[in-house]
């Protein structure tokens, strides 16, 4: 085990940071959200005014 003296803990940097690939997920997480609730509501509007395919 390693114990580190109080020194040494005081120079400990660490956290969270925010990365351009974060970025990029969140993004793409979004957009696939907004897709999917354009698809639903195309759906559900097709389906109403009964202008559906017949297979």
């Amino acid at each position: 085990m390693v114990e580190l003296r109080k020194e040494e803990l005081l120079d400990v940097v660490g956290g969270a940071t925010i990365s351009a690939t974060l970025i990029n997920a969140v993004t793409r997480a979004i957009t696939v959200i907004i897709d999917l609730g354009k698809s639903l509501g195309s759906a559900i509007r097709r389906t109403i005014s009964g202008n559906v395919c017949k297979v």
